[in-house]
């Protein structure tokens, strides 16, 4: 099918994100000798400027590296951790039910700069301070705000009003600003100088961690000089299953990853290729698939230090057949989950000359993480505090230092023991129904990587609070006679924009490893860019 952007075909190297001055900057270290997790952490470092309501050093990160002179691939889990402070009774001793999704009671520990400087450290070629060096460039600089940044800017403007430092930031005149207006971020470019000056230390030791435990204890909030020292990430064993002639990697728990593999393993066991794309039959048995896996997600995903989680059985071929047995052809389940998670992440695809890999996720959780800056530091801090459970019984409810279930969930698909595709996409819950949408597309309606990326999707269950449950929602590119089939089968179906940025943004790189040549996948719903040469 015709495609919006080009299809990018490189052997060199290439880096795929939704941001064309990211894209650009990884590629540009890259080609000065910089390798994959290089080159992944200058574009992450550029999209906390261009794209700082989704990303930035307030937040977490996920690694999923492939180290091809070992010919191994290694997950990084730079979550941060629920402050010691932060106790269930706590919260209820203020009325509370639940946690606050924005302020200060909503902010857990920021995980991504500990997560940058592991990253370099094991497997980078550069230093922090020279890949961070373009991101402080355009925070002194400015970069200009574009179509897609002012939507998120305008659909948040209440919040950006009630905080202070976001509306110095996005409010210019009484007027938010607009496409084409200058974004000047001076307070991170100083932070960022001193990031790269006195590296992880100055995060979670030094000047920039007393600024932030300052500020957490004068807006109420739990955040200790402890939580910040005692922080670490760390190397975890990606988790997989096979798919057709496949295998599917994702990251353990407590990301949400595994919900994508079980998806998949529901949904293969049904010849998807001959319903043919874009049929309501097709997309009803994945709507449904994800339902079962996400009722699964919800009962046993969290930090698994505090809850044994039984993987082997949740992955296995014959649990998915015990639930694929649950999936009426015909009619659709009910859906009750109460969580709702507006995307606020960023994903970029690495792969260098090498036949290294980066799948690389960060994020503030909600768009603007908690709405709280820190001080001058220009550090938007995260809100994933927000996903903890205040209920005794559930599974992720809230325990001091631990980390909560995370929708962030980057992917590396393997053919014949090597990677075939690094892909991913920001969008909380929308990530897994995004992801088997895409690796259906190219593995069993046999698209290229850019006509996989722009085709229709659909999006089920919540996005935002207040949200129906059950709800389905579908690009208007999609037939109308699928819409009405699906309508008929009990899927409460909402038709929305022909391309949403709640679809999320999905990149993905396609590598040939018979004649290294790669191609990109950048979504249209972001202002993405395949850069390779």
């Amino acid at each position: 099918m015709p495609t919006i952007y080009p299809v990018v075909r490189a052997r060199s190297g290439m880096v795929v994100s939704p941001h064309y001055l990211a894209s650009f900057e990884g590629a540009r270290m890259l080609r000065e000798g910089g390798n994959a997790v290089d080159a992944a952490i200058t574009a992450n470092a550029v999209l906390g400027v261009t794209y700082p309501h989704m990303c930035g050093i307030g937040g977490d990160a996920f690694f999923l590296i492939y180290d091809n002179e070992n010919d191994r691939l290694f997950g990084l889990n730079a979550s941060g951790r629920a402050p010691y402070a932060a106790k269930r009774e706590f919260f209820r001793s203020k009325g509370l039910s639940s946690i606050p999704i924005r302020g200060m009671l909503s902010v857990t520990v920021p995980g991504a700069v500990d997560g940058w400087c592991n990253a370099i450290e094991r497997f980078g070629t550069k230093t922090l301070s020279e890949v961070i060096q373009p991101a402080i460039e355009y925070a002194e600089r400015g970069v200009p705000i574009s179509e897609k940044f002012y939507w998120w800017i305008t659909s948040n403007i209440d919040l950006l009003r009630s905080s202070p430092k976001l509306a110095e930031m996005y409010i210019k005149n009484g007027r938010p600003l607009s496409p084409g207006d200058i974004l000047v971020q001076r307070d991170l470019a100083v932070t960022l100088r001193k990031l790269a000056e006195g590296d992880r230390d100055e995060f979670y030791k030094g000047e920039l961690a007393d600024a932030i435990v300052s500020f957490s204890e004068e807006n109420g909030g739990l955040i200790s000089k402890r939580d910040l020292i005692d922080h670490t990430s760390d190397w975890v064993e990606p988790i997989s299953t096979p798919y057709r002639d496949y295998d599917v990697y994702a990251f353990p728990p407590n990301s949400q990853g595994v919900a994508t593999l079980i998806e998949l393993n529901i949904i293969e066991g049904f010849e998807i290729s001959k319903l043919g794309w874009q049929s309501p039959e097709c997309i009803h048995l994945m709507v449904e698939a994800k339902k079962q896996a996400f009722k699964v997600r919800d009962r046993y995903i969290t930090d698994p230090r505090f809850v044994e989680i039984p993987l082997d059985k949740i992955l296995s071929k014959d649990y998915a057949s015990q639930l694929r047995e649950k999936i009426s052809l015909g009619k659709a389940n009910p859906y009750n989950s109460s969580k709702a998670g507006e995307g606020g992440t960023i994903y970029l695809a690495v792969v260098d000359m090498a036949g290294n890999a980066v799948s690389l996720i960060q994020s503030l959780y909600y768009a603007f993480g908690s709405g709280m800056v820190v001080g001058d530091t220009g550090i938007i801090l995260q809100n994933r505090g927000a996903y903890f459970s205040l209920e005794d019984n559930h599974v992720n409810r809230l325990e001091p230092h631990k980390r909560t279930m995370h929708t962030l969930s980057p992917l590396m698909v393997f053919r014949d023991q090597k990677p075939f595709l690094v892909m991913g996409t920001m969008g909380a819950d929308g990530q897994p129904q995004t992801h088997i949408q895409i690796i259906s597309n190219i593995i069993d309606f046999k698209m290229n990587v850019q006509e996989a990326v722009e085709a229709p999707r659909w999006l089920s269950g919540r996005f935002t609070i207040g949200d129906p449950v059950d709800i389905l929602r579908m690009e208007r590119r999609f037939p109308q006679s699928t819409v009405e089939k699906l309508e008929s089968m009990g899927h409460k179906v909402t038709c929305i924009e022909e391309w949403s940025q709640i679809m999320g943004h999905a990149q993905t790189i396609m590598i040939n490893k018979t004649n290294g040549v790669m191609t990109g996948g950048a979504d249209p719903r972001g202002d993405s860019a395949t850069v390779g040469w």
